[in-house]
C-alpha cells in the first residue's frame, strides 16, 4: 500500500487489534461515525454515540467487542477505541516536511549551536549560546533566547519564544505564540520607598526545566523560577492559554485544559488532570491522581488521590440571583440553626 492507505489486516496487524469482516478493504483516512466514507475508518468510545453506529457508512470501526454485533461494516476490536484510535489516526497526518539547514531570513549567532541535521525557518533568532540538537525544528519567527536548549526532535511551530534559561527535552512539541522562560510574577512591597509605598522587582534568577514528550498549547506562558528552575515532568500535557507561574513544578503524565492556572511554587503531582479554567493557588501540593474538575479552584493542598470540584453549577438566573440573596443571610440562618438545636436539647 501506499504511504497513506493501509488494508483492514495491516492495521490490525501492525497494533495488535482483532478484526472481523473484509480485511482486504483499503482504508486511506479517519472520520466521524456520522461522517465517515466507505474508504474511512471510525471509532466507538462513548455509548453516547452508540446510535450512530447501525447507520455508519465508515469502512472499518474500532470499538470495544460488546459493540461487535451491531457494527454493519468491517471491525477492529479494542479494550480502548479511543487510544487504538488516536495510534491509528497518527498513521494519517500529513505533516509538511522541514528541510534541514538554516534559512536564509533567519538570524543565528556565531556562538551558537546548531546541529547539521535541524531545521531553522524563516525570520528565527537564535541567540548567544543557544543549543538545537539534532533534528530539532524552528517553524517561522521563533526566538531562541541566550543559553536556551531545544531537544533533538522538538519542535517549535511557529512564533514561539524561549526567553531565559529554558531547556527543552527530546520530542517536545511547542505550538504558536507559546512563551516560555519569561519573567515570573515576583514583587515586594517596599512601604518606605514614598509616602504610598512601592513595588520591587525580584530578580528571576531560575530558569525552566521541560522533559521529554511533552506538549505546550497555543499561547501558553511558563514563567522561569526565581531561584531554582521551574520544572515540567516527561510527558505532561498543557492546552492552549495556560498560565504556568515561577517554580511551579509539575509531574509526568499531567495533563491541563484550556484556560488553567497555577500559580507560584505549586507543585502538581504525577498523572493530575486539571480541568479547563481551574486554578491552583500557590505554594500548594496536589498528590498524584489528583483530578480537579472545570471552573474549580484549589485553596488547599490535596493529600489523596481521587475527584475534586468547586463553584456553583450554572442555573436558570432568576434562580441564582434569589439563592446568591439567600447566601447573603446564611451566618443568620446558622445562628438560628444553632439556636433551635440547643433550645431542643435543653427541652
Amino acid at each position: 500500500m501506499s504511504t497513506f492507505q493501509y488494508t483492514v489486516a495491516e492495521l490490525a496487524e501492525r497494533f495488535g487489534l482483532a478484526f472481523q469482516g473484509d480485511a482486504q478493504r483499503i482504508i486511506d483516512g479517519v472520520g466521524t461515525l456520522a461522517g465517515a466514507g466507505p474508504s474511512q475508518l471510525s471509532f466507538l468510545s462513548n455509548s453516547k454515540y452508540g446510535a450512530q453506529l447501525a447507520g455508519t457508512r465508515a469502512g472499518v470501526v474500532v470499538l470495544r467487542e460488546e459493540n461487535l454485533g451491531d457494527c454493519p461494516t468491517a471491525a477492529l476490536v479494542a479494550k480502548d477505541p479511543y487510544v487504538a484510535y488516536a495510534k491509528i489516526a497518527a498513521l494519517f497526518e500529513r505533516l509538511p516536511a522541514s528541510p534541514a539547514g538554516i534559512h536564509v531570513s533567519a538570524v543565528v549567532s556565531p556562538s551558537a549551536r546548531v546541529a547539521p541535521t535541524a531545521s531553522i525557518g524563516p525570520c528565527c533568532v537564535v541567540e548567544d549560546d543557544a543549543v538545537i540538537e539534532e533534528g530539532a525544528v524552528l517553524g517561522p519567527h521563533c526566538i531562541v533566547g541566550a543559553g536556551c536548549v531545544v531537544g533533538p526532535q522538538s519542535r517549535l511551530v511557529a512564533r514561539v519564544t524561549l526567553v531565559t534559561r529554558v531547556t527543552l527535552g527530546k520530542r517536545v512539541l511547542v505550538h504558536p505564540g507559546a512563551v516560555i522562560g519569561s519573567d515570573g510574577f515576583g514583587l515586594a512591597f517596599d512601604r518606605g520607598a514614598s509616602d504610598h509605598g512601592g513595588w520591587i522587582k525580584l530578580p528571576q534568577l531560575g530558569g525552566v526545566r521541560i522533559g521529554d514528550d511533552c506538549e505546550i498549547g497555543a499561547n501558553t506562558t511558563i514563567d522561569r523560577g526565581a531561584l531554582e528552575d521551574t520544572v515540567l515532568e516527561e510527558d505532561v500535557r498543557l492546552d492552549n492559554q495556560i498560565q504556568i507561574a515561577h517554580n511551579v513544578y509539575v509531574g509526568a503524565h499531567t495533563a491541563m485544559a484550556g484556560c488553567a492556572a497555577v500559580a507560584g511554587s505549586a507543585r502538581i503531582g504525577r498523572y493530575c488532570m486539571i480541568g479547563g479554567n481551574a486554578g491552583v493557588l500557590g505554594h500548594l501540593e496536589l498528590a498524584d491522581r489528583v483530578t480537579i474538575t472545570a471552573k474549580s479552584l484549589v485553596t488547599h493542598s490535596i493529600r489523596e488521590p481521587g475527584e475534586y470540584s468547586s463553584g456553583v453549577p450554572l442555573q436558570e438566573n432568576r434562580q441564582w440571583r434569589r439563592n446568591a440573596a439567600r447566601f447573603k443571610h446564611l451566618d443568620e440562618f446558622a445562628r438560628r440553626v444553632s439556636a433551635l438545636e440547643k433550645d431542643s436539647n435543653n427541652e
